[in-house]
């Protein structure tokens, strides 16, 4: 089993910077994809940023395209999504997740494994 536990969320103004982080607690993180979603007040959990087990292949929606960046580190069993020029609808609960397999997905179902959240809240 694969268990998450997110940091790093808070609150920032409009135009300012967070980096989230996401932990693994044992040693099979590396033989899995990993992701983060985010869920808005009222809104359908969405794909945020996927990044493959090997870290050489990255994939962003649309939203965050040129804003965040994920990246992994699979000595320290941690991925990471650095988040610039936030917005207030940035707003949401952030979620790292993980699948068995290699390619990233982007829909909820293909993920096996969920951190517990952390919340990112960008004021205007």
């Amino acid at each position: 089993q694969v268990l998450l536990v997110e940091s790093g969320g808070g609150l920032v103004q409009a135009g300012g910077s967070l980096r989230l982080s996401c932990a693994a607690s044992e040693s099979t993180f590396s033989s899995h994809a990993m992701a983060w979603f985010r869920e808005a007040p009222g809104k359908e959990r969405e794909f945020v940023a996927g990044v493959r087990r090997s870290g050489g292949f990255t994939h962003y929606a649309d939203s965050v395209k040129d804003r965040f960046t994920i990246s992994r580190d699979n000595a320290k069993n941690t991925v990471y999504l650095q988040m610039n020029n936030l917005k207030p609808e940035d707003t949401a609960v952030y979620y790292c997740a993980s699948r068995r397999g290699v390619l990233v997905a982007t829909t909820v179902n293909d993920y096996d494994y969920w951190g517990q959240g952390t919340q990112v809240t960008v004021s205007s």
